[in-house]
């Protein structure tokens, strides 16, 4: 099943933050990752994040941490954050479950 993959304002406002070969990889690391299984984690690529309820997940690409949800066929982009800022937009962003 293909997912649709939507930017909140917020993320595409990060996204054009990034110097362009880091958006290159970023964009091409969701249609890679989160279009056909967003939900399969990995060891160091994907994981579920533990304890939330927003951002269900996290993706890791380089220095660069992209933290969305999945609906039934969307997978909503929150987030593209440095890996030093990431710790602190959880902290202002996350909800707890």
């Amino acid at each position: 099943m293909r997912y649709e993959i939507v930017l909140t304002p917020e993320a595409v406002d990060d996204l054009k933050r990034l110097r362009a070969t880091d958006r290159a990889l970023v964009v091409r690391a969701l249609e890679t990752h989160l279009r056909n299984e967003p939900q399969k984690v990995s060891k160091s690529r994907t994981k579920r994040l533990r304890g939330l309820s927003k951002p269900q997940f996290r993706l890791r690409v380089g220095d660069v941490r992209v933290f969305y949800d999945v609906s039934d066929d969307a997978v909503e982009i929150l987030a593209i954050v440095a890996k030093d800022g990431a710790d602190e937009w959880l902290g202002k962003a996350g909800e707890v479950s």
